[in-house]
C-alpha cells in the first residue's frame, strides 16, 4: 500500500479539567460559533485560549445543553502533522452534538453523588452534635423546699448554640448557668461542651460568679474557634436566704419580679472567649417569697414577626407583669411568642427559658388581728349593668401602695365580679339600691367588703364548674361567678343576715412589702 493510500493518523484527544471564567473572552466566542474553532486563528486576550495552546490544544469543539456550555473536546495535532480538514471539522461537530447530552447526564449523576455524600456527611454532623447536647443538657431541674426551678429548650436547628445547666455544692447552694454559643453545628457543639466543663471546674474552686467567668474566659479564649464567642450569664442562689448573685458575660439581661416591680437584673461584662484580661461585675439581689427570676436566650428578644418587627425587651419584660406565677411564665411566653410571630414562622435562633421563683408558704403571712385594720376608702356604686368596672377602678385607687402589680390585677378582677354579682342577684339592678364598698388595709393583708342589699341569701362555697356537664346541658351555663372571685384572692368570706350579704375579699401582702407603708 503506497503512502497516499494509508489511513489518516487519529488526532491526539487531550484531557484537561478547564474552567473558564465568566469574563473570558472564549467564553462568548465560544457561544457566538457555529461548531469546532481552529485556535491558531483566534486572536483574543484569554487567559483559558493560553492555557488550551500550553497544553497543546490545535481544534477544540464547544459541547451545548439547552443553550448552555458544559464543556469542550480538545483536540491536538494529528500524528501525521496533517492539518484538519472541513470533513474532520464536519465530523467533530456532529460527535460534540452527540456527545453532549451524554456528557450533561453523566455531570448530573456527578453532581447527585457529591450531594448525596455531602448529605450524609451533613447528617453524621448533626448526629454526633445532637448526641453532644443531649448527653450535656440536664435531665432535670433542681428540687427544693420552697422553690420552682423550670427550663425550656427549643433548638432553631437540628442543633443549637444555646445550653443551660444547674451545679450543686455541698452547703446547699445551687448554680444557675445559661448561655448562646455563635455559631451552630458540630463547632457550636464542641465549645458549648468546653464551655460548660470549664465552668462546673472553675465553680468548683472559686466561689465569686464574676471570678468564674474571669477564669473560664481566660481558659477559653487560646482555644475557641476564630470569630465564635460564647455569651453567658452565672448565677448563684442560696436557698435558705433567698440571696442570688450573678455575673453576666455579654448575655440578654433576665428580669426580676418582686412587689417593687419588674427590673432588670444588670450586670456588665464581654462575651466569653473574645478578648483576654477581662472583668466581670458581680451584682447580687434577695428573692422574698412571691418573686420570680426570669433567664432567656435571645431567640426569643429577637424573634420577628411577619411584618418584620421584633419581639424585643418590653415584651419579655411584659410577660412577667402579666403572669399569674411560676406555673404559667414559660406557658405565657410561648404562647405570647406564638401570637406574635403568627403561624408558619421559621423559627430564627434557639430558644432558651430558664425560671426561678421563690414559693409562697402559709407562714410567710400572719392574719391581721381586729386592730390592725386600717379604712382606706368607702364608696357606693349605682345598681346598673357595667358600673363593676367603676366599682373595680375606685378600689384599685385605693391599694395602689399596698399590693404589688400582678396582685392588685387579680384584685380588680375579683372585686369587679363580686360588685357585678351584688348589683345583679342582691340588688336586683336596681338603682336606687346601691352596692356599698369598704377597703380596709393591714400590715399584711388588704381586705375589700362587698355588701348588697338582698339579704338572706347565703351562696356558700364556690364549686368548680364542671365544663363537660355544662356543655351537655346538664348544669346551667352559668356559675363561673363566685369560683373565678375565689379562685383570684388568697381568701373569700361571705356573710349574710336579713338585711345585707356580705362577700369579703382578702388578698395578702408579700412579708417585705407591708414595711413600704405606714399603718
Amino acid at each position: 500500500m503506497d503512502e497516499a493510500a494509508a489511513p489518516a493518523a487519529p488526532p491526539v484527544v487531550l484531557a484537561l479539567d478547564l474552567d473558564i471564567a465568566s469574563t473570558d473572552p472564549l467564553l462568548a466566542f465560544l457561544h457566538a460559533s457555529n461548531g469546532a474553532l481552529d485556535l491558531s486563528r483566534l486572536t483574543l486576550d484569554s487567559p483559558a485560549l493560553e492555557r488550551l495552546r500550553a497544553a497543546g490544544a490545535t481544534v477544540i469543539a464547544p459541547l451545548f445543553s439547552q443553550g448552555e456550555l458544559i464543556g469542550v473536546i480538545n483536540l491536538g495535532e494529528r500524528r501525521s502533522e496533517q492539518e484538519y480538514t472541513s470533513d474532520d471539522r464536519k465530523l467533530l461537530d456532529d460527535l460534540s452534538s452527540q456527545a453532549a447530552p451524554a456528557v450533561r447526564v453523566a455531570q448530573l449523576v456527578r453532581q447527585q453523588r457529591q450531594e448525596a455524600r455531602e448529605r450524609e456527611r451533613i447528617e453524621q454532623e448533626l448526629k454526633v452534635a445532637r448526641l453532644i447536647q443531649q448527653t450535656l443538657l440536664p435531665r432535670d431541674v433542681p428540687h427544693v423546699d420552697g422553690w420552682d426551678v423550670a427550663a425550656y429548650y427549643q433548638p432553631a436547628r437540628e442543633v443549637g448554640g444555646d445550653f443551660y445547666d444547674f451545679h450543686y455544692f455541698d452547703d446547699g447552694r445551687i448554680g444557675i448557668v445559661i448561655g448562646d454559643v455563635t455559631d451552630k453545628g458540630v463547632p457550636a457543639a464542641l465549645v458549648m461542651a468546653t464551655t460548660r466543663t470549664l465552668l462546673r471546674a472553675a465553680s468548683e474552686r472559686l466561689i465569686s460568679p464574676g471570678a468564674v467567668l474571669e477564669r473560664v474566659n481566660e481558659l477559653l479564649i487560646d482555644d475557641i474557634p476564630p470569630r465564635m464567642f460564647v455569651t453567658c450569664l452565672y448565677a448563684l442562689l442560696d436557698p435558705a436566704s433567698g440571696r442570688l448573685q450573678f455575673a453576666n458575660a455579654g448575655h440578654d439581661l433576665p428580669f426580676h419580679r418582686s412587689a417593687e416591680g419588674v427590673h432588670e437584673m444588670r450586670a456588665t461584662g464581654m462575651p466569653l472567649g473574645l478578648l483576654p484580661g477581662m472583668g466581670y461585675e458581680e451584682r447580687e439581689i434577695t428573692l422574698a417569697p412571691g418573686d420570680n427570676v426570669f433567664f432567656y436566650s435571645d431567640g426569643l428578644a429577637e424573634a420577628h414577626s411577619p411584618s418584620g418587627e421584633m419581639y424585643g425587651f418590653p415584651r419579655v419584660q411584659a410577660l412577667l407583669d402579666g403572669c399569674q406565677g411560676q406555673d404559667d411564665l414559660i406557658a405565657g411566653a410561648l404562647d405570647s411568642l406564638a401570637g406574635f410571630t403568627g403561624a408558619g414562622w421559621e423559627q430564627e435562633d434557639d430558644v432558651t427559658l430558664v425560671t426561678l421563683h421563690r414559693a409562697v408558704r402559709s407562714d410567710d403571712f400572719s392574719p391581721p388581728s381586729a386592730a390592725d385594720w386600717r379604712t382606706l376608702a368607702q364608696i357606693e356604686i349605682a345598681s346598673q349593668p357595667g358600673n363593676e368596672r367603676q366599682a373595680a377602678e375606685q378600689v384599685a385607687v385605693a391599694v395602689a401602695d399596698a399590693l404589688p402589680p400582678a396582685r392588685l390585677e387579680r384584685l380588680k378582677t375579683a372585686v369587679a365580679e363580686a360588685t357585678m354579682n351584688a348589683m345583679e342577684h342582691g340588688n336586683k339592678y336596681q338603682p336606687d339600691m346601691p352596692v356599698r364598698i369598704q377597703v380596709d388595709e393591714a400590715p399584711a393583708a388588704v381586705r375589700v367588703r362587698i355588701v348588697d342589699q338582698g339579704g338572706g341569701q347565703f351562696l356558700g362555697e364556690a364549686e368548680a364548674p364542671d365544663l363537660d356537664a355544662k356543655l351537655a346541658g346538664l348544669q346551667s351555663p352559668r356559675g363561673w361567678g363566685l369560683f373565678l372571685i375565689q379562685a383570684m384572692v388568697d381568701e373569700m368570706n361571705v356573710h349574710s343576715d336579713d338585711r345585707h350579704h356580705t362577700v369579703e375579699l382578702i388578698m395578702n401582702r408579700p412579708s417585705d412589702f407591708g414595711s413600704r407603708r405606714e399603718v
